[in-house]
């Protein structure tokens, strides 16, 4: 595996940000300074994996996640791109009547694009407190777009959320009003700390010129990053973890999404990133793990850490982006697995799978292709960068997955609205 190298010291940092995509249907084939060469393949894992239909009678319009509240099994709750969060009993028997509203705020937002409602996070302590957070995107009364990470509150022990009031922690007009690469993905990781994965603004190769590095290499903005934040008793307010690269004499870039006295922004966790669509933690390793949607050439899954520059607009995976200059001269972490246009066309991250009824599975991380409906599994310990050449063919529109609180894995069909059991023979 590539060892993670230290970060630019921010005032190097700021110094470089002088000459820096996806997109590109040009470009080289470099694999990132110092980075392993292309492996191959992982080996054939003991058992193969397929899915099965769960939850029979119960349908969803655009899903984009499934998760549960913590400590609580009972449930599963949908999010649907268009404002709406559905809920229902962990029942095979369930049925249609018993899916039920949790949230609905599609009175301020909608599928607009790959805009919408995208990600929503429980606070560890729901079950008391009653907090949870939303990303989703709306256009103010002048037609201009922006993402939003707000937090709402239950008052009824957690069988619905309230609408009103909205605590908005970070506001990100839409560079150019462009709907996609939004990220999204909202999850609660080690130290108790919100983590939201950002994507690098939209159109194609990150051409956002502020510095000429575009927004994944600029540490003044949100865009095209991993963020960490601690959520604070008050609500709507948050604190720096203080060893996030930025953390310390700089302040929040919660009211814009971009430094407003040209300074890194302390919010930031990791950067380089174009489109970190579903991401995860591993229950045992704490290992996160992101699906980076690539441009047109590389989709790519990483193993992000602290401080970790994971090359875009500079590189496409493994594949040197020459459709813009770079700006900066990293170091650049690699990939730990990709795949070109023939096999998929939009990453979708996945899990490490902890579940008990596949022994084979355990400790193989799962993720997908939303376009090809491949599913993948690795490794989660394997080195080098991975070069995928096949995988299950589940003929779904895999928009994300699903870990139950037992480690099961779900896949979600956007297409179709269908839930998805993960198995293998």
């Amino acid at each position: 595996m590539h060892v993670l190298r230290r970060w630019i010291p921010m005032a190097a940092a700021l110094a470089l940000l002088t000459t820096g995509c996806p997109s590109g249907d040009g470009g080289g084939s470099n694999p990132p300074p110092g980075s392993p060469p292309l492996g191959s393949p992982p080996p054939a894992p003991p058992v193969q994996l397929s899915v099965e239909r769960a939850f029979t009678d119960i349908m969803f319009s655009a899903p984009v996640a499934m998760l549960q509240a913590p400590n609580d099994s009972s449930r599963w709750f949908v999010v649907e791109q268009g404002g709406v969060v559905k809920v229902f009993p962990n029942s095979p028997m369930v049925m249609a009547t018993d899916v039920r509203v949790f949230v609905d705020i599609s009175d301020r937002t909608g599928i607009d694009g790959e805009a919408g409602l995208l990600g929503m996070a429980f606070h560890p302590d729901f079950s008391s407190n009653g907090r949870v957070f939303l990303f989703y995107s709306h256009r103010d009364a002048s037609g201009n777009l922006m993402s939003r990470l707000s937090e709402f509150s239950s008052t009824n022990g957690g069988a619905s959320l309230n609408t009103s009031p909205e605590n908005t922690l970070i506001t990100l007009p839409k560079p150019n009003n462009q709907t996609n690469h939004n990220g999204g993905n909202l999850a609660f990781g080690p130290g108790d700390f919100l983590f939201a994965g950002i994507g690098d603004g939209g159109g194609g190769n990150d051409q956002h010129e502020p510095l000429n590095i575009g927004n994944a290499q600029n540490p003044n903005t949100l865009f095209g990053k991993m963020l960490r934040i601690q959520i604070l008793t008050t609500p709507g307010i948050y604190g720096i973890p203080p060893d996030n690269p930025f953390a310390a004499g700089n302040t929040p870039c919660n009211a814009n999404g971009t430094s407003t006295s040209a300074q890194p922004c302390p919010e930031i966790f990791a950067i380089g990133l174009r489109n970190p669509w579903r991401w995860s933690f591993d229950r045992v390793t704490t290992q996160l793990w992101v699906g980076d949607v690539g441009q047109n050439a590389v989709e790519e899954v990483d193993r992000v850490n602290v401080r970790g520059n994971y090359g875009w607009r500079c590189f496409e995976g493994t594949r040197t982006n020459t459709d813009v200059s770079c700006g900066t001269p990293g170091p650049f972490i690699p990939p730990v697995a990709e795949y070109g246009r023939s096999i998929g066309a939009s990453v979708t991250g996945g899990f490490v799978y902890r579940g008990t009824r596949f022994p084979g599975l355990v400790g193989r991380y799962i993720f997908g292709d939303f376009v090809s409906g491949l599913i993948f599994n690795i490794d989660a310990t394997a080195p080098g960068v991975l070069e995928m050449t096949d995988g299950f063919s589940s003929g779904l529109g895999i928009s994300s997955f699903g870990e139950a609180l037992d480690g099961e894995l779900f896949v979600v069909d956007y297409f179709g609205g269908g839930l998805y059991r993960i198995t293998a023979q």
